[in-house]
This record gives C-alpha cells, sequence and structure tokens, in this order.
C-alpha cells in the first residue's frame, strides 16, 4: 500500500499542492505567536538577570526541572545547592529561604517559558506537518528554527555553568551569544510568518525599492550588532557606569577608554569602550532610521506604515535607554529597554517586509 500511494501522481500533486490563503494564514498566525513568546522571554530574561537570578537553579533538568519545589525538603535542598555557588559565598551569603524564593521563582519562570516555547512550536509543527499543510522548503526551514531553539536552551545552560565554579556572575560573552541567538529565533519567526501572511517579490535589480530594501536589510544588521554590544554592556555591568547623557562623566570618548593592554581587549573587557561603543552605534541609530524613514515615506508609499513603526519604536527605545541609564539600571527601565530592543527589531524587520511586498520604485 505505502508503494501504491507513493507513486500514485494525484497523491504527489496533494503532497505538493500550494497552501491555501487559509492555511497560510493558520500557520502564519502559529509563528507570530511563537515569536510574541519569545518577545516576552527576553523580557522575563531581562529581569532575571537585573535581579541577580539566574544562577538560583544550579542544574540543568530539562524535563524533572520542569515540576516547581513542592515540599520544604523540596526547597531545602535547591538552597543548600545554591548556598555552594560563589554568588552566595562571596555575594548573598546572608541570604535567607524567602530571599532564595524571591530570585528562584524569576529563573524558574525563564526555564519554564523556553519550555513553554518548544512545545507551543513542536506540537503545531507536526500536526501541520501531519496534515501536509507545510512541507517542502518551509518544513526544513521550521525544522532549522526548532533545532535553533534546541540549541539556544543549551546555550543558556552553558552561560548558567560558567557563574557556577569560580566566579558569581556569567560570562558576558555567553550571555551576548544568549541573547543574540533569542534575536535571531524571533527573527527567523517574524520573517516566516510575515511572509506567508503576505508573500514578498524581489524588487527588480537596480530600482529604487531594492535599493531601500537593501538599506533596510542594512539596517536590521546593525541594529543586531546593536544587540550584541548591549550584551557587552549588560555582562559586564557597564551600565552603572558613567551615568550621564550625552556626555560619559564630561567627556565625549572617556580618557580611560584604551587604558587595557593589548589594545583590542578594550573592546571585550573594558566598561568604557563597551558603553561607548554602545552609545556610538545610537548615534549613528539618530542618524540613518530618520533618513530611511524619509526615503521611504517619499519612494515607497506602500511601506509607509513600516517606516511610521520604525520611527516610533526608536524614539521609545531610545528614551529608554537613557532613561535606564540616568537611573543607573533599575530592573523595571533595564527590563523593558531590552524588550524595547526586541520591537525596535522587529520594526525594522517589518520595515524590509514591506519593501518587498511590490517592485515598483
Amino acid at each position: 500500500m505505502p508503494s501504491i500511494i507513493a507513486a500514485s501522481p494525484d497523491a504527489a500533486r496533494v503532497k505538493s499542492a500550494p497552501m491555501k490563503p487559509p492555511e497560510q494564514r493558520a500557520v502564519a498566525c502559529w509563528l507570530l505567536i511563537c515569536a510574541a513568546l519569545v518577545l516576552l522571554m527576553v523580557g522575563i530574561g531581562g529581569v532575571t538577570r537585573l535581579t541577580h537570578s539566574g544562577l538560583s537553579i544550579t542544574e540543568w533538568q530539562p524535563i524533572v526541572g520542569t515540576l516547581p519545589p513542592l515540599s520544604d525538603a523540596d526547597w531545602q535542598a535547591l538552597f543548600v545547592k545554591y548556598q555552594a555557588t560563589p554568588e552566595y559565598r562571596l555575594v548573598n551569603h546572608d541570604m535567607d529561604m524567602d530571599g532564595f524564593k524571591s530570585i528562584f521563582w524569576w529563573e524558574y519562570a525563564h526555564r519554564l517559558l523556553g519550555r513553554g516555547i518548544g512545545v507551543v512550536f513542536l506540537l503545531p509543527y507536526l500536526y501541520f506537518l501531519i496534515r501536509g499543510r507545510i512541507h517542502g522548503r518551509l518544513s526544513w526551514q521550521l525544522a532549522g528554527i526548532f533545532l535553533l531553539g534546541g540549541v539556544q536552551g543549551f546555550v543558556g545552560w552553558y552561560m548558567v555553568a560558567s557563574g557556577l565554579v569560580d566566579r558569581p556572575s556569567v560570562s558576558h560573552f555567553r550571555l551576548t551569544v544568549h541573547l543574540g541567538l533569542a534575536f535571531l529565533i524571533f527573527a527567523a519567526l517574524y520573517w516566516v510568518g510575515l511572509g506567508l501572511l503576505a508573500p514578498r517579490t524581489s524588487p527588480a535589480a537596480g530600482s529604487r525599492a531594492a535599493r531601500l530594501a537593501g538599506l533596510a536589510d542594512g539596517l536590521v544588521l546593525l541594529l543586531f550588532v546593536m544587540v550584541l554590544s548591549g550584551g557587552l554592556v549588560a555582562g559586564l555591568r557597564a551600565g552603572k557606569a558613567y551615568n550621564t547623557f550625552p556626555l560619559m562623566n564630561a567627556h565625549f570618548v572617556p580618557p580611560e577608554i584604551m587604558m587595557i593592554e593589548p589594545w583590542w581587549a578594550n573592546f571585550f573587557f573594558n566598561m568604557a569602550t563597551v558603553q561607548f561603543d554602545h552609545r556610538l552605534i545610537a548615534w549613528l541609530l539618530v542618524l540613518c532610521i530618520p533618513l530611511l524613514a524619509w526615503q521611504v515615506v517619499r519612494h515607497a508609499r506602500w511601506a509607509r506604515s513600516g517606516a511610521f513603526l520604525l520611527l516610533g519604536f526608536f524614539a521609545l527605545q531610545f528614551t529608554l535607554g537613557v532613561a535606564t541609564l540616568l537611573h543607573q539600571v533599575p530592573v523595571a527601565l533595564g527590563a523593558a529597554h531590552q524588550t524595547g530592543a526586541v520591537l525596535l527589531f522587529g520594526a525594522a524587520i517589518y520595515l524590509a517586509h514591506r519593501l518587498r511586498l511590490r517592485q515598483s520604485g
């Protein structure tokens, strides 16, 4: 029977038939829901980092760890494990059980949401795949996104493990990779979902639309570099220094910017340098984003909504960034700034998508 079905031309045509609009919308809505959950995950991750909750769970148990502590004995066992960490010994040595619970629940929520996103992605994926609603290139793209999510889970634990051996904080390099992967997963989900709702075309080579689409792509890349820069700032806690704006303690370029030898190490280990780099990219965006939006409004009327969305989220994110810095990174502002980065990144992706909806320009 399987060989007869495989050989049937009608069966082959059904299997390779393009998705119908209602099916495209269903798959797209599912992907956009997953992207929204990743956005929420980044926000909770920001709170987890800023409340120093990330090292409260000292083991990676993808299945067993789904259950929270159910008894006093469970809580005590977890607390004893935390007491063996450098963070407890060097920073939180006076923490009691109530204090431990307050940081535990943020890390638990972060991990539980990560598992939840995996389930929300995998089960509909299998359903759509079995029903033949996704196939071919799309099925492989989505399988790749799922694998990237699995890698993200491992990287998250790899990051936490760096703070459990001989230092009371995680590696800022691993934190930056973890943050960058979250943005890549969000971008993949959002881009594919948008493409299913409104299929893209390739603007004619050399046309104004093609040039604008290329500039939008460049902006997405620049924003991703900004995110990685922000990861270094967060990991080094550089936002706690130079809490003045627009100058850095009365200097545009702080004199400490190249104080570490060799010179290249300043870009990765010097708080003054990583914060200066982050600010410099922000000033570059102040120039680039309004110029791009102006060009889109003038020459790509079909993408105006993307330009206005980009301008609005950039104004919000820039304001949040300055406020977070001036107030020395309080939890609420810091988490809002991290979440705002995803919204701005998404707005740039949306503009790049809108610019490809028609070829005139």
